[in-house]
């Protein structure tokens, strides 16, 4: 780390301040070439613990430049390990909570630019967002001068960004655990003066689980390593395969490649058909759904909207 770096991070650490110059400073002292090593990500947070005002500046550098490092800093480039992900939760994490919107922020940020990451990343962003709107403290409680059973605009936002990031292992697929929670947060608000948001959240978030299609999951980071390691072979082996391909296709490579998963469009019909199959509500699912209504003994207004809505689309 150069020594510039060190003056900056000496300051900040006497008084908690980092200003829009020094943030400037460091964005040209640690990025001048896009790449984070480990050594540098690990300052910033080091950094980070000491600062007291989180300025828009600095968080987005946090948030940038850690977040390189978590999606990119290993190959394939966009597949978050288990490793970093365990290394990001324990290095922010204290006592099983955020301090701080920009750590959350990083989470969700990594979640939303990766192709793929732990399942563990995402449900410990969840938790943190749910900790706050039922007890009333953490990372999006601006010091804790919200009240405790509401759900307010910003959480909503946090929720769907994070419920149907790209990231995680079904993205724009709600799952199981992910409507469970959207019920716990719905039983603890009920009273809530909540943003009016929530009950869309809640409706769309459950319907989807519900009625949406169940997607084959996605490209794990190892497979996405054997796949990338393969098209980057230049043998001859490579080429005889892929010339024995256009050989014996009767119409060509590429229609040899379609329903594959090869190309933007692969909506045949056997697609569509399991898009229907999966959007009809399944007795199972019915049976989850009444446990869920049912564990209060009341039918509230939030359930009585997500009812209407599964039968109008039914319908």
């Amino acid at each position: 780390m150069s020594h510039h770096f060190r003056e900056i991070a000496a300051r900040a650490v006497a008084d908690g301040v980092i200003d829009a110059q020094e943030v400037l400073a460091l964005r040209q002292v640690v990025w001048p070439d896009g790449v984070i090593s480990p050594d540098e990500a690990e300052a910033i947070l080091l950094l980070n613990d000491h600062v007291r005002e989180h300025t828009p500046e600095w968080t987005d550098f946090v948030v940038e430049a850690v977040g390189e490092f978590v999606v990119n800093g290993c190959a394939p480039r966009g597949y978050v390990d288990a490793g970093t992900a365990d290394w990001l939760i324990a290095r922010i994490d204290h006592d099983g909570r955020l301090d701080s919107m920009t750590e959350l922020e990083l989470i969700v940020r990594v979640l939303e630019r990766a192709l793929n990451c732990p399942d563990r990343l995402k449900a410990y962003a969840l938790a943190q967002i749910e900790r706050a709107v039922v007890f009333g403290s953490g990372p999006t409680r601006e010091g804790g001068s919200l009240s405790a059973g509401s759900v307010s605009t910003s959480e909503c936002a946090l929720l769907r960004r994070v419920i149907f990031a790209a990231g995680g292992s079904g993205p724009a697929q709600v799952s199981k655990p992910e409507a469970e929670m959207l019920f716990r947060i719905k039983d603890a608000t009920l009273d809530g003066n909540n943003a009016p948001e929530w009950e869309r959240l809640f409706v769309q978030g459950v319907a989807n689980f519900l009625q949406g299609w169940k997607r084959p999951e996605q490209l794990t980071r190892e497979r996405a390593g054997q796949l990338e390691a393969f098209m980057d072979d230049r043998t001859t082996n490579v080429g005889r395969f892929f010339s024995r391909m256009v050989q014996t296709a009767p119409n060509g490579l590429l229609s040899s490649l379609r329903g594959t998963g090869f190309g933007r469009r692969g909506t045949g019909a056997h697609s569509v058909a399991e898009a229907r199959a999966d959007f009809e509500v399944t007795d199972s699912e019915r049976l989850w759904l009444d446990a869920q209504i049912d564990a209060d003994d009341t039918l509230d207004p939030l359930e009585q909207a997500l009812l209407r809505f599964i039968m109008q689309e039914e319908g």
